[in-house]
């Protein structure tokens, strides 16, 4: 989300685009989503490897499949997030710069994840899981959106231009002997 365009400043010049997103990373905003990601990260660990251990071990077979399936897909939505969100905090404070955040050997990529198993199943996959896999769902769905937002607005800023009729004015000046 970003302010289209330019604004003129009287002077023929135009200022660069206002991006939003990038207002957002830096807000209280940002910070929020920053400690839900990370709590959310630690909440599915702790689980994971406690009480949802546990529970995963007395799933029928096609249950217990379908959990660890969607056990390794939650792991990594929640990797690619907060990967997401310790680069941005980078940025923010100072250790990256965006165009180093753009580089490849750090631009995370968010790739969007839905629950992959059938619905019979899901229903029978322990409540706290899926709990904490929807809420990953819609984490990541913000994130992205954000990242969006941010893709758009580090579109190059158009050139700052003179007089489009400079060349032709300056022609008929010399023709004419600038009268």
């Amino acid at each position: 989300m970003s302010l289209r365009g330019g604004v003129s400043t009287g002077g023929g010049a135009i200022d660069e685009a206002i991006s939003f997103a990038s207002r957002h990373t830096n807000s209280e905003a940002f910070r929020t989503l920053f400690r839900e990601g990370m709590t959310l990260v630690e909440e599915a660990a702790a689980y994971l490897d406690g009480p949802g251990r546990a529970q995963s071990k007395t799933l029928r077979r096609p249950v217990a499949l379908a959990y660890a399936t969607e056990s390794m897909r939650l792991t990594t939505r929640l990797m690619q997030i907060a990967s997401w969100l310790l680069l941005r905090r980078a940025v923010n404070e100072g250790e990256l710069t965006p165009v180093q955040a753009l580089s490849e050997r750090h631009r995370v990529r968010l790739t969007r994840q839905e629950l992959a198993c059938e619905e019979a199943l899901l229903g029978e996959l322990p409540s706290e899981f899926v709990e904490i896999s929807e809420r990953s769902l819609r984490l990541q769905a913000r994130v992205m959106h954000l990242d969006r937002s941010l893709s758009e607005g580090r579109a190059p800023a158009r050139p700052v231009m003179g007089n489009p009729f400079a060349a032709d004015l300056a022609r008929l000046e010399a023709a004419f002997g600038g009268a």
